[in-house]
C-alpha cells in the first residue's frame, strides 16, 4: 500500500505539471501535503515537514545557486565565457568539445559538491552552445554525467565519505576503485549516450547567453579561466592544505574550514570576479550590480522548484517510507553487492535524494557486513551507484537540469533520467567486475 501511495503521488505530480500546466512549486506543495496525509503523518505535523524540507534543501543551496548565477551571469556578460570557449575550441577542436567539457566536469566535480559544480559549469556549456550553434543537451550532458558520477562514487563527497565510515572501508582504496569504475561509466553515460539526443530541442536560459563583443572588449585568457574557476581552485586548495602537518595545528584548521565552505568560496569568488571581470574590464560598480540583480531574477523560480522537491523528499522520509521499503527488500535472496545497489536504487526512485538513499541503505546493510563476506570498499561504490538510479520529478537535480536547459518533462526524462540510470547500471557492472579480481 505504501508503494502504491508513492506511485500515485508521483503520477499526480507529473500530471499537474504537464497536463494541468500547474506551476511546479505549487504542484509540489499540494502533492506533498496530500501524500503526507495518505501516508499517516498527523495533520498538525505536515507543515513541519514542509518547513523542514524547504529549510534543509535551501539552507545549504539557495546562497550557492544565487551566487553561482551571479558569477555565471558576469562570466557570460564580460566575455570571459566566450574567451574560455575559444581556447577550448582551439585546443580540442569542435568535434572533440564534448570530451573537453567531460574532462573539465570530472576535474571540477572531484572537489565540488554537485549543485555547486552545476551552477558553475552551466554558463560554460551554454557559451559553447550559443557561440557554435550546437545542441545544448548533446554538448552539456557529458559534463553533467561527470559531475553526477563524482558526486555518487568518489570521496570527499558527503554520501560516499559517510559510507566509507559506516562500512569501515579504506578511503584511499574506495577512491582508487571509484576512479576505475567512474571513467568508463562517464564515457558511456556522457559522449556515447549523448549521440542519441542531438534532436532534443533546448533553448537554455538567456541569462547565460554571451553578448557579441569585440576582441579588445573581452578579458584575457588567464583572467577568464582564473576568475571563472576560482571556486574550484579555492575548494581544491582548502581540501589539500589540511593534509600538511603544519596546517593541522593552531588556528589553521578552523580558518581552512571557514574558507573552504562552499558559501564562503562562492562569496569570495563573486567579490574577486566583480573586480577582475567587472571593474577591471571597464564596467562600473552599478553595471556589475545590475548584472547580479538580473541573475537573481532569472533563477528565482528555479530555487522555489528545488525547494518543492525538498518538501516531497522530507514528507517521504518523515512518513517512514524509506525504512519500510528497505525492510521489504532486505531479505531478498540475492548477492550482497547487488542487494545494496537495489535497496539504494529503489529508495532513490521513491525518495529522490541520493544522499538519503545511500545513508538509509548503509543503515540497513552495515550491521550485517561482517556476515556477508563482501569487500566493504566495493559495497560503498555499489550503494553509491544505486543511489543515482533514475532521477525524476522528486529530485532537485532533475528540476535544476530541466529549468536551466528549458526542457519539457518528457525530454528531461529522456535525457537526464536515462543518463542517471546508465550511470547507476554501469556503476553496478563495474563493481561486479572488480569483485572478480580484488
Amino acid at each position: 500500500m505504501t508503494l502504491l501511495i508513492v506511485f500515485f503521488a508521483l503520477l499526480a505530480l507529473i500530471l499537474l505539471v504537464t497536463w494541468g500546466k500547474c506551476n511546479a512549486f505549487l504542484a509540489f506543495l499540494v502533492v506533498s501535503i496530500a501524500t503526507g496525509l495518505c501516508l499517516g503523518i498527523p495533520a498538525d505535523k505536515i507543515t513541519r515537514s514542509v518547513q523542514k524540507g524547504i529549510g534543509d534543501t535551501l539552507g545549504s543551496l539557495v546562497v550557492i545557486i544565487m551566487l553561482g548565477a551571479m558569477l555565471g551571469k558576469l562570466v557570460a556578460a564580460s566575455g570571459a565565457a566566450k574567451r574560455i570557449t575559444d581556447v577550448l575550441m582551439k585546443a580540442f577542436g569542435e568535434k572533440n568539445i564534448q570530451w573537453a567539457l567531460m574532462v573539465t566536469g570530472f576535474i571540477v566535480g572531484i572537489p565540488l559538491f554537485y549543485n555547486v559544480g552545476f551552477v558553475l559549469m552551466v554558463p560554460l556549456i551554454f557559451s559553447v552552445v550559443y557561440q557554435y550553434k550546437l545542441p545544448a543537451v548533446y554538448i552539456g550532458l557529458p559534463m553533467l554525467a561527470s559531475l553526477s558520477v563524482t558526486h555518487g562514487f568518489l570521496p570527499p563527497h558527503p554520501s560516499p565519505s559517510a559510507l566509507v565510515g559506516q562500512f569501515n572501508a579504506n578511503m584511499g582504496l574506495t577512491l582508487l576503485y571509484g576512479f576505475v569504475i567512474a571513467i568508463p561509466t562517464i564515457i558511456v553515460a556522457g559522449p556515447v549516450f549523448a549521440r542519441t539526443l542531438k534532436n532534443i530541442n533546448s533553448v537554455p536560459l538567456k541569462t547565460f547567453q554571451p553578448p557579441v563583443l569585440n576582441e579588445n572588449e573581452m578579458p584575457g585568457s588567464a583572467n577568464s579561466f582564473l576568475s571563472s574557476l576560482l571556486p574550484v581552485l579555492l575548494l581544491a586548495t582548502t581540501a589539500l592544505l589540511p593534509l600538511l602537518p603544519a596546517m593541522q595545528r593552531g588556528f589553521w584548521p578552523a580558518l581552512l574550514a571557514f574558507v573552504g565552505d562552499p558559501i564562503t568560496v562562492m562569496l569570495l569568488s563573486v567579490i574577486v570576479a566583480t573586480f577582475t571581470l567587472g571593474i577591471a574590464n571597464g564596467k562600473s560598480m552599478k553595471d556589475v550590480m545590475d548584472i547580479y540583480g538580473d541573475a537573481v531574477k532569472d533563477v528565482a523560480m528555479i530555487v522555489l522548484i528545488v525547494a518543492g522537491a525538498g518538501v516531497l523528499k522530507q514528507v517521504l522520509v518523515d512518513s517512514g517510507v524509506s525504512n519500510a521499503i528497505a525492510a521489504q527488500l532486505q531479505n531478498w535472496p540475492i548477492p550482497p553487492l547487488v542487494l545494496g545497489w537495489l535497496i539504494a536504487a529503489v529508495l532513490r526512485v521513491c525518495i529522490g535524494s541520493a544522499t538519503v538513499a545511500g545513508l538509509t541503505t548503509a543503515g540497513i546493510v552495515a550491521p550485517t557486513i561482517t556476515q556477508l563476506n563482501v569487500e566493504p570498499n566495493l559495497m560503498v561504490l555499489s550503494i553509491g551507484a544505486g543511489s543515482l538510479m533514475f532521477s525524476h520529478v522528486n529530485d532537485a537535480g532533475f528540476w535544476l537540469y530541466k529549468e536551466y536547459f528549458n526542457l519539457s518533462i518528457k525530454d528531461t526524462l529522456r535525457s537526464w533520467s536515462l543518463m542517471e540510470t546508465i550511470v547507476a547500471v554501469m556503476g553496478l557492472l563495474g563493481v561486479l567486475l572488480l569483485n572478480l579480481v580484488v
